[in-house]
């Protein structure tokens, strides 16, 4: 696993330039922001992938801990990729993502989780996971990153406008069961 180091001048005043840059193929990175160190990386292993648990319920409660590995594994087959933000010696955020193709957006980033622990909120921790995001999806050539966030969450909603992000459009869903397909 290759790590790169990002020294705070490279970093800038406000800590840009944490995670993947194009053309680098690191695949954990370290950054130094606000006098901590902070590691974003893939989750690889089970042990790696279950230490994103106590984050993930946060956002994702209906998902048992005895489930979470294998359902990580089931979806990695489609691509999804699982990613945490490791500082003051603990995840603090997680992401799960996957990059797709389709003809409305051509090739894109889609984030299908993106939590920060709640007694880690507003430290910044979540921008620069969603930077890692971005910088990733660059390196991938994509040219759009893509998340849904429920209609509830209007504090979430504020955080993604505060970092650049626009409504795009509604999301629609209806549960089926056998009975209806």
């Amino acid at each position: 696993m290759a790590v790169r180091v990002y020294r705070s001048s490279e970093l800038g005043e406000d800590g840009n330039g944490l995670g993947w840059g194009p053309g680098n193929q690191c695949s954990y990175c370290v950054g130094v922001w606000k006098a901590k160190t902070m590691k974003i990386g893939q989750a690889g292993t089970d042990r790696e992938i279950a230490a994103c648990y106590p984050v993930m319920r946060e956002l994702r409660p209906h998902v048992p801990e005895n489930e979470f590995v294998s359902r990580v594994r089931r979806q990695e087959k489609s691509g999804y990729r699982l990613v945490a933000a490791e500082a003051e010696k603990e995840i603090v955020a997680v992401a799960g993502f996957r990059i797709g193709e389709s003809l409305a957006w051509g090739r894109f980033l889609y984030v299908d989780d993106l939590v920060t622990s709640k007694k880690h909120r507003s430290k910044g921790y979540g921008a620069k996971l969603l930077l890692w995001l971005r910088e990733y999806a660059v390196s991938e050539n994509c040219k759009q990153l893509h998340l849904d966030s429920g209609l509830q969450r209007e504090d979430t909603h504020r955080f993604y406008e505060r970092e650049g992000m626009s409504k795009g459009g509604f999301h629609f869903v209806e549960s089926l069961s056998p009975s209806k397909a």
